[in-house]
This record gives structure tokens, sequence and C-alpha cells, in this order.
């Protein structure tokens, strides 16, 4: 097959097979690994040759086979498997930003990475943090202008669905003299690979698209080797590495991802068209949607779909919205996204229960939104299910 790129599904099925002519690939849970000689085990551990040593330095082979799968995917020289997503935020942001240095990221980001932003890398580390609208790059240019060391960004938003323009804000952060490293977990490597547009590094939460079934808990770092060795480093240092059992889940995960993200995204975009058109919901703002200010980007950077979580706001406000989430009868009240099955949330009092009113306005969540993280169901139940539920709620 020389000839020809193989296409993604194929290439991740075919970077978990096992080794040895196993078809799955085996689970090793071994934490350390042992050395007929001191010299061999000086040499590895130098980094002098190849092998195995500790898992705390992301030395595990089913650790190792997970990262080198996500690897592929995302069409990367080196990939790096976390305990959590936000701890592979954590370690990418950190390893590129030196003493004293400016972060420059989205407004509109997950709870928690704003959180870590402006409550732990400012204060703490003297660290410049400025949280600017990524969608307006006259901004974004403004705040990179005096130097940027790290440009942060998600390619979707989570869960105001805003669109990053990934080759644009890499023009303005190489300019600048910075990285830009991406969150490409709704989007997933099949609808977008970010270091093909001019990331340096990409980060996943491993726990959502990836694995896809709700029981992972993990995140994914992938980078030239260059971008990835201080990342890495401080991986070492703090201990935030994957485990092998979730490595393992996570590669059995990967090898339907294609399958899963295709039926989400269908549902999805039935359900985002039902919504536009059900009396109670003020504003469905989903990219892929064609009066979403980003639908057009959406077309020329993510292949015209706009990922499976879907925001929607209702008539009335925070009690309106926490009603519709109260509603619910099939679609489960729980937090995350990207699994099979359906989730329904609040941000306002859930994954952005941290922001006030001001930054929810800035980050496009007002009181009635509410997310939905669409799974694998028929579509016609899940659209039964809301339907009742936003009635329900007026």
């Amino acid at each position: 097959m020389a000839d020809r790129p193989l296409g993604p599904s194929t290439s991740v099925i075919h970077a978990a097979l096992g080794r040895q002519g196993a078809v799955v690939g085996g689970l090793e849970r071994s934490v350390i690994a042992r050395f007929d000689t001191a010299a061999r085990f000086a040499r590895v551990m130098a980094g002098e040759e190849d092998g195995f040593l500790y898992a705390r330095l992301g030395s595990n082979p089913t650790v190792a086979a997970a990262a080198s799968a996500v690897a592929t995917l995302e069409g990367a020289e080196t990939g790096l498997l976390t305990a959590s997503g936000m701890a592979a935020i954590h370690a990418a942001v950190v390893a590129h930003l030196p003493a004293r240095g400016r972060l420059v990221a989205s407004n509109a980001l997950y709870g928690n990475t704003l959180s870590l932003f402006r409550d732990h890398l400012g204060p703490r580390e003297a660290t410049s943090v400025d949280l600017v609208d990524i969608r307006d790059l006259d901004a974004v240019e403004r705040a990179c202008a005096a130097g940027v060391d790290v440009l942060y960004a998600e390619t979707i938003a989570n869960p105001g669905n805003t669109v990053a323009d990934l080759p644009a804000l890499a023009r303005i952060a190489g300019a600048a003299g910075g990285r830009l490293i991406v969150d490409n977990t709704i989007a997933t490597p099949l609808l977008c690979r970010p270091l093909e547009l001019g990331a340096t590094v990409v980060v996943h939460s491993a726990t959502k698209f990836l694995n896809g079934h709700h029981d992972v808990l993990a995140g994914a770092i992938c980078a030239s080797a260059d971008a990835a060795a201080p990342i890495s480093r401080v991986l070492v240092d703090t201990g935030g590495v994957a485990d092998p059992d979730s490595a393992w889940l996570l590669t059995r995960g990967l090898m339907t991802l294609a399958l899963r993200l295709d039926r989400q995204l269908d549902n999805a975009e039935e359900l985002a068209r039902r919504l536009a058109a059900t009396p109670g919901v003020r504003a469905v703002p989903y990219a892929g949607l064609p009066g979403h200010p980003d639908h057009a980007l959406v077309g020329r950077m993510l292949g015209g779909r706009a990922g499976a979580v879907l925001p929607f706001e209702v008539q009335g406000g925070r009690a309106a919205g926490e009603a519709v989430m109260d509603g619910a009868r099939l679609i489960e009240r729980a937090t995350s996204i990207g699994g099979v099955i359906s989730g329904i949330s609040h941000p306002a009092s859930t994954s952005h229960r941290q922001l006030s009113d001001e930054e929810l306005g800035r980050a496009g969540i007002p009181g009635g939104l509410v997310r939905l993280a669409v799974g694998c169901e028929d579509v016609e139940d899940l659209a039964a299910d809301l339907d009742q539920a936003i009635r329900a709620a007026a």
C-alpha cells in the first residue's frame, strides 16, 4: 500500500495492532522493567538506547502504543499520554511558557482551562494571561503585539461552539515569536488536524471522543519531537501520566472513532435543525447551521461538520435552562462529552460555574444555554426527549 496514503480510520486501526503477531494489542501492567546488565540499564536511563524503564517516565508498552496511535491520527511525530485532558493542557502550556512569560488565550474555553490559566498560571507563576475573543483576529493580534509565548485556543469551543481560525492564529503567533497550542477535543483529528494548519502542539481530553465509551480518564498531546521534549520533562516531574489500563481501553476506543463520530455528527446536525424550529428555543448557536457566524469557517477548515457538542438557548434564562435539563427522561444528566450515550448539562451552573456573570457573557454562555453532548442513540428518540423536556419547562 506504499503507493497511496492510508485513510485515518485504517491508519489508527492498524497502528493499534498488537505485537508479535497479535491482532489486538495486549495489556502490560508492569510499572517497572528489568535489565540484564547494569550497563544496559544505564544506557536506557540516559536515553542512549531504546527501552522501557518506569511508568511515570511514560515508559510502558501499552501506554506507548496508545500514544503512538493518537499521534498517527493527528499526523504528529510524537504522542504523549496523560492522566487526564487537564494534565495534558497543563503540561503542554507550562513546558512552553518561560518564567514571567506571556499567554494569550480564548475567553471561550472549557471552564477548568480558564481556571487553570486565570487562577494558577497567572498569579502563581507570575505569567501574563490575556483572554481575548478568539474570533476577533485584530484583538488577538493586538494582544500578541508585545510578544507572546503561547497562544491557546480550542478548535471548537466548549460549549459555545465558536470556531478558531487556526491558520490565521498560527500566523499571528509565529509573527509574535510564540507557539499556537490547540485543544482539538471536540473536532477530533477526523475533522481537523491542527498541526497541518500551523499549530505547534495539539492536546486532547482523550476521555471524550477518542475513547468514546465513558470508561476512561486520559489526555493526549501530539507534537513534533522537539516540541514534545520539554512537555515530556514536565510530565516526568509532575507525574501526570496515564496508566496502562486506561491506555488499553483508549486504544480499543480509537478503533471505532470514525464509526461513532459519523453517527454523532449526523444526530447533532439533525437535532440542531429541529431545535432551531422548536417553540421555546431562543437560539441554536451551533456552527453547523448556516446562520452561525463561523459557518463558512466550518466549511473551509472542518470539512463542513461542526462537531457533536450541540448548544441551544431556551427562553426564560437560567431557571428555564435548568428545568430543561431536569425534564430529560432518556438523555442523561451528566458531565463530559464525546461518548456513545447522550448527556445534557447546564454550563452556567456546572462546567462553567466558576465564571462570573460577566465572564459567562464574554464566553457566550447565557443563563438559558443548555449543552447537549450528542451520542449514538436513534435520533428520533433524542428529538422526542428534547421536545417533551422543552415543552415541560415552558
